[in-house]
């Protein structure tokens, strides 16, 4: 999905320093896939391979299916799913605050985050089409909720619902970030998987620099 002129122009010269802020705090190089130049190169925007002339099989919802990239499994699909669901919500809000926000320090990495999500987005579309997976197209009824508190909200407490609510979804994504990195049998979703930890861990940083993240900031400790 395309976004409005304002997310292009956080990716310009604020989309380049954040793309190497997160090179910078992932320390390491994705997984590198292997070599398969000749395949890709037949498969198209929408992630339909005709490398010899037969379509994709459509995705299947349930249990695990084959691909060139090994097995994928459906906690690999939650994933993709759930990082999709992010940036549905968390990147029109950090331009928003880009704009509102009253801390000199959240507009900051308010655009930091956005030029990221946006990235973030790219990779999940081309790891969708490529996977057969059906990417949602809104947030959900609970990240709704939170868009509607921030954005009714001015001042410092727009500044503190803000961080409160992107650092708890954050956490809360963390977890499954690397229960998949550590069981997928799928090359595509391991190297996904390595590119959103770097994303999450990175906007985890910049929110909790703000100095405005609380104990309600953070996911339920389990017992």
């Amino acid at each position: 999905m395309d976004h409005p002129s304002s997310t292009t122009a956080l990716t310009t010269a604020g989309g380049l320093a954040a793309l190497c802020l997160l090179t910078a705090c992932a320390g390491y190089t994705p997984t590198p896939l292997p070599d398969t130049a000749a395949l890709d190169a037949a498969v198209t925007a929408t992630g339909a391979a005709q490398p010899t002339g037969t379509p994709a099989p459509p995705e299947s919802d349930t249990g695990t299916v084959q691909t060139k990239w090994g097995p994928l499994s459906e906690l690999d699909r939650d994933l993709v799913r759930k990082v999709r669901l992010a940036s549905l919500w968390e990147m029109p809000m950090a331009q928003d605050a880009v704009q509102r926000a009253d801390a000199a320090r959240v507009r900051q990495i308010s655009e930091e985050i956005a030029a990221q999500h946006h990235t973030l987005d790219r990779q999940v579309r081309d790891v969708a089409g490529k996977l057969r997976i059906t990417l949602p197209v809104k947030p959900t009824d609970q990240q709704q909720a939170w868009m509607t508190d921030i954005s009714g909200r001015s001042g410092p407490a727009y500044d503190a619902t803000y961080v409160k609510w992107l650092r708890l979804a954050h956490g809360q994504i963390f977890g499954l970030i690397g229960t998949v990195r550590g069981t997928t049998q799928n090359t595509l979703i391991r190297r996904f998987s390595e590119q959103a930890n770097a994303a999450v861990l990175n906007h985890q940083r910049l929110l909790e620099s703000t100095g405005l993240t609380t104990p309600e900031s953070f996911p339920t400790p389990p017992s």
